[in-house]
């Protein structure tokens, strides 16, 4: 899982999830009058409240998150990973909603069994948590601002000419790499055989990074990603082809990175 494909609106998310779990330790209901000493239950003392509520909070919180850090999004019941976590907040906050509207249950059609009874911290702090849960899985996909990376792309190392020996390996700016159109070094074999690459006159191989995962595409024009560009890590760029670029993976595979907009040049 790489943590650096998550954005803001996952980290949104994860807060509120904390905010859930801290909330299921306190007092769901509020009885008017009651001696200061009395002790009141919390959600994990109310098996309806705790599945429909917390739970089910937490858990669709977890499956956004990881379905976001994950290469390829598995699906359930035909829904995406991340779609079925969303749903599972909204159904939580959904839940909470009635639960505070609500905290008596069916004790209202009992004459004067819910008297005084109302909502309690835990429970009002429940539907907050679970109302900007909801919202920023819902939202997240829809609001460039929340899209944006959650951890900033690592710092690229000081420039360096394209190729001079540099520190380190493949994976960040200034990384060696053999000249393109050329013989690979020897004891230095590039993919087996040498990569011509055509660009325009003006044009130099630069690193960058993505601040979202990106689909690389196959450069017979196939429809179908050979690869995703993953954000906080650096790829080499060869090529230019319009407002596309053609890019270099760690593991020597080349696409067309069709959407360019907000790379980070290294």
């Amino acid at each position: 899982m790489n943590i650096r494909s998550l954005t803001r609106g996952d980290g949104v998310v994860i807060g509120a999830a904390v905010l859930l779990f801290i909330a299921s330790f306190l007092d769901i209901y509020s009885i008017d009058g009651a001696p200061s000493g009395i002790s009141l239950p919390n959600a994990w003392g109310s098996g309806p409240l705790l599945l429909s509520v917390f739970l089910a909070g937490i858990i669709g919180a977890a499956l956004v998150v990881v379905a976001r850090g994950l290469p390829q999004t598995p699906k359930v019941v035909g829904l995406d990973l991340g779609q079925f976590g969303a749903a599972f907040t909204v159904f939580a906050a959904w839940s909470a909603l009635g639960n505070v509207f609500d905290p008596a249950g069916g004790f209202d059609n009992i004459r004067d069994g819910s008297s005084g009874l109302s909502a309690g911290t835990g429970a009002i702090l429940g539907l907050v948590a679970a109302l900007v849960m909801a919202a920023a899985a819902v939202a997240t996909p829809l609001v460039p601002a929340l899209q944006a990376p959650l951890l900033p792309a690592p710092k690229p190392a000081a420039p360096q000419p394209y190729g001079a020996q540099p520190q380190g390996g493949y994976g960040y700016p200034g990384a060696q790499q053999p000249s393109f159109g050329s013989q690979p070094q020897q004891g230095q074999p590039f993919g087996g055989q040498p990569q011509p690459a055509p660009a325009a006159a003006d044009f130099s191989p630069f690193w960058f990074a993505v601040p979202v995962p990106r689909p690389l595409y196959a450069e017979d024009g196939s429809p179908t990603p050979i690869a995703e560009l993953a954000p906080g890590t650096w790829y080499l760029a060869v090529e230019q082809r319009g407002p596309a670029l053609v890019a270099q993976t760690q593991d020597g595979r080349r696409g067309v990175l069709q959407d360019t907009t907000g790379i980070q040049r290294g």
